[in-house]
């Protein structure tokens, strides 16, 4: 019985074994190359090589962050940041999961699975892609709509545009998550109900929602963490990056890369080190709160 135990455990771990390589080596180990954020990082020859570039360059303490905050954009920058992610991850979560309860609904496999594979789709299309199909729609003078408005210098309706944008790629992938969640909670469940002669819409109220509880607090302590990451492809490509509309497009990650394109390393690194200092202490946050409110469904 113990060996039988140990061969399992034994075989699960190597199946894992993969994966916590490429962890380690991929976030981990990169992990030392924080201390650049804290240095005027040069390359220092004849032997410019990575540790010996970290060995002599000068120590400057906080220097490097003073950027992020250095220029009148960088308030409209983190409050386009904090605000869009805040709108995604409310209406991701609540579409998401009434589109998983639709999917879950239809009876018949083959339309099921045709619905899922549509909406699955956009999440693999590129932003690049995307911002054509955008373009087509929207471009002066031979776009689609493109007689009412010149919609690459008017900032009024682009916080929709991009909204939808996010919605359209990424509802299809969440959804097919709840949805996975659903499909494992128990039949007996609903046939109790059945029996009990609660409707179908009752059902969903008091087994389907209360049954996937713990999955949509967990994606939603993931999202908050990534609060302050902006998805540089959909507020770069989308917009194409034009200047008039900087005021309702400009988040963190494309601020940064702007920044990035005449600054150094050092202070690349941290923008990084700023963003992931920031979602750690969002994650704490949010499951510390979720933990005082319901304990068993904490991240940790």
């Amino acid at each position: 019985m113990f060996r039988s135990k140990h061969k399992k455990t034994l075989a699960i771990s190597l199946m894992a074994l993969p994966g916590v390589i490429w962890l380690f080596v991929l976030r981990y180990i990169p992990m030392g190359g924080v201390i650049m954020a804290f240095q005027d990082f040069r390359p220092h020859p004849p032997n410019p090589t990575l540790i010996n570039n970290i060995l002599n360059s000068r120590f400057i303490g906080f220097e490097n962050f003073r950027f992020i905050f250095a220029t009148d954009r960088a308030a409209n920058m983190i409050r386009n940041t904090l605000g869009y992610n805040a709108a995604f991850i409310v209406l991701t979560t609540v579409l998401s999961i009434i589109l998983a309860i639709c999917l879950n609904e239809i009876g018949k496999q083959f339309f099921a699975k045709f619905y899922q594979t549509l909406m699955f789709f956009p999440f693999f299309i590129s932003w690049v892609v995307a911002s054509y199909f955008v373009f087509a729609f929207l471009a002066p003078h031979f776009g689609i709509f493109s007689e009412s408005r010149n919609w690459y210098h008017d900032t009024a309706p682009w916080p929709f545009i991009l909204t939808g944008a996010h919605l359209w790629r990424n509802l299809g992938f969440n959804s097919i998550v709840y949805l996975a969640a659903i499909r494992g909670i128990d039949q007996e469940q609903y046939e109790a109900a059945a029996i009990d002669g609660a409707s179908r819409w009752r059902q969903i109220w008091a087994i389907t929602v209360p049954g996937i509880k713990p999955m949509i607090i967990i994606l939603f302590i993931m999202a908050v963490g990534r609060i302050f990451n902006a998805d540089f492809g959909l507020f770069w490509n989308v917009p194409n990056n034009m200047g008039p509309l900087m005021r309702v497009t400009e988040v963190f990650d494309t601020y940064v890369f702007r920044a990035m394109q005449t600054m150094t390393v050092g202070m690349s690194t941290a923008a990084g080190l700023f963003q992931g200092v920031i979602g750690f202490i969002c994650i704490m946050i949010a499951n510390t709160i979720v933990r005082k409110v319901d304990n068993e469904n904490s991240l940790f």
